[in-house]
Formats: structure tokens, sequence, C-alpha cells
């Protein structure tokens, strides 16, 4: 599991233009963690910085890669 602290400021227009690396949806925040809409990869958020590295992201129930994740959404 990624570790995540809480945001600290992060306003609803700079929400509005972050996207998930991979997939490219938009991003809603829960618990601490940017969620992607399409996919459901789980973004931390350290010291009230968006960590938007595929390589940190927390993979949804039932996938076991981001390789695989990417196969099963369609996404390079």
């Amino acid at each position: 599991m990624v570790d995540s602290t809480p945001m600290q400021v992060l306003d609803e227009e700079t929400l509005s233009i972050l996207r998930c690396p991979v997939t490219r949806s938009k991003l809603r925040l829960e618990n601490g963690f940017l969620i992607g809409e399409v996919g459901g990869l789980r973004y931390p958020v350290r010291n009230g910085i968006p960590v938007l590295l595929a390589e940190e992201a927390a993979l949804p129930a039932g996938i076991e890669s981001l390789d695989a994740f990417r196969a099963r959404f369609g996404v390079r």
C-alpha cells in the first residue's frame, strides 16, 4: 500500500486540470488520494503535493501489475 498524507491545499481549479498520467481521465480527491475516474488508480498526496507517477499509484483490487492494468484498460 502507498503511504499518503492529507492534502493541505488543492483548489477546485487545480483539481479540474489534473489528469491521470496513464488513462488521461479526470481525478477526484478521496481520503488523501487522487483517484482516476477510469480504472481507479490511486495517486498519493505527500506533504500536500500530488505524486502523479504511474509507478507510485496504488493499483485497484484484482490488478497485479501496471502492465496488466494497461492491458485491461487499453492504454499504453
